[in-house]
């Protein structure tokens, strides 16, 4: 199953949901889609959707899903990696009206360097990423969160 994940933010990504939409119709894609639309209006005709999901239906998505396609929101993409599920980001871009700014490439391209994405940017195609993404040997993310709070709370403590 793919999962495709748009965010909870005020802003849209038709793009990505009409080229799934595509996709399954003319039958290059045949497995199961599922999405979290959003914000987005476009309410595609050939896989399910939802606006939006509560935490445990979201996760359960999650942890089904063989690939999560998300836009750039970096606790969708974390969310997935923890859950150890190739991910394709497909970045939000501001000259579509779909953010205020590029900041979405950036994140998506970040991730990417450490090899723990694959990133859709604008000239990529998607198909041959999802193709690709089931090969692919990402890197593991492992969090640094309590290393950076562990830190900081030692700082604090000796000030």
């Amino acid at each position: 199953m793919i999962f495709v994940v748009l965010g909870t933010q005020k802003f849209q990504l038709n793009r990505l949901l009409k080229l799934m939409d595509e996709y399954v119709e003319i039958g290059k894609i045949k497995e199961e889609v599922i999405a979290q639309r959003g914000n987005s209006d476009y309410v595609p005709k050939n896989f399910r959707s939802f606006d939006f999901l509560d935490k445990d239906t979201f996760d359960s998505y999650i942890k089904k899903a063989d690939i999560v396609v998300t836009h750039s929101g970096v606790g969708s993409i974390i969310t997935s990696l923890k859950s150890r599920k190739p991910v394709i980001v497909f970045p939000r871009l501001r000259k579509y009206g779909e953010h205020v700014d590029d900041h979405q490439l950036d994140i998506a391209t970040a991730f990417e360097k450490k090899n723990y994405v694959l990133c859709c940017k604008e000239q990529d195609d998607l198909l041959k990423l999802l193709l690709q993404c089931k090969e692919k040997k990402f890197e593991e993310y492992i969090s640094q969160r309590e290393q950076v709070v562990s830190t900081i709370m030692k700082y604090l403590e000796s000030n």
